[in-house]
């Protein structure tokens, strides 16, 4: 039987984890750097456990006020005290939780310039592997993706349900009317492309190769939990498990 994790970025200050968690198998919690804080973190992992949805630590740019969507100007040591800090104050929380640490999800800007630029991409990964073996959540052919062995950080390939795409495999901006996909059967052409066929229709109309053992959606759209639930009831009508990569 095929199988794809779902997962989706939490603990952003939606508050509707309870309707997300029964339709995915992984989450990627804000660890303080463009939301969240302690007590977040705490409450998400939680509800995480009681619903068998495996926890990854979600950093950003510590940038709050841009919800870290927007490449901050840093220098590498800037960026990588702040990257471990907060997977420091995520794994302890994690271990006060008895929960597991399954996986790292870089956030927003951080995530596409990590993709694309290679000291950045270095900076990040340096500071995952401080974390020992803990798996990395990335686009196929990223930076981040094709550094990841030299770090000895494991890489689970990452697709976006709820975007689209360029020709070059990057999403398409958000500042884009067509950034988004947030109509339940556009989704679905979309995302069955990516898992039957692997390989995915670009903003252009062109197809290009992907590969995705994890596919995310966002917990923040209006329409979050129709979608995530329509993905869900579609995925396993098809036979597909919705299970995390142990």
């Amino acid at each position: 039987m095929k199988k794809i994790d779902l997962n989706m970025d939490v603990g952003e200050g939606m508050n509707n984890e309870d309707l997300l968690f029964p339709y995915i198998s992984s989450c990627n919690i804000a660890c303080g750097g463009h939301a969240g804080d302690v007590k977040s973190m705490r409450s998400v992992i939680q509800l995480a456990k009681e619903h068998g949805v495996r926890i990854g630590a979600h950093p950003s740019f510590p940038d709050r006020e841009n919800f870290g969507r927007v490449a901050m100007s840093m220098s590498s040591d800037e960026l990588r005290s702040s990257l471990v800090a907060q997977l420091t104050a995520f794994t302890r929380i994690a271990a006060e939780c008895r929960a597991e640490v399954h996986h790292v999800k870089a956030h927003g800007a951080l995530y596409n310039l990590a993709a694309k630029d290679q000291e950045v991409a270095k900076v990040f990964l340096s500071a995952v592997g401080e974390l020992k073996k803990v798996p990395i959540y990335a686009p196929i052919g990223s930076e981040m993706a094709l550094l990841g062995k030299q770090f000895e950080v494991p890489v689970i390939y990452e697709a976006f349900a709820d975007r689209n795409y360029n020709e070059d495999l990057s999403l398409v901006s958000r500042k884009h009317t067509e950034a988004l996909i947030l109509d339940p059967d556009q989704m679905l052409i979309h995302v069955f492309e990516i898992v039957r066929s692997s390989r995915v229709k670009t903003i252009t109309g062109k197809y290009k190769h992907i590969k995705a053992d994890t596919l995310c959606i966002h917990s923040d759209s209006d329409n979050s939990q129709n979608l995530v639930k329509s993905l869900y009831d579609n995925l396993i009508r098809e036979g597909i498990q919705i299970s995390a990569l142990q």
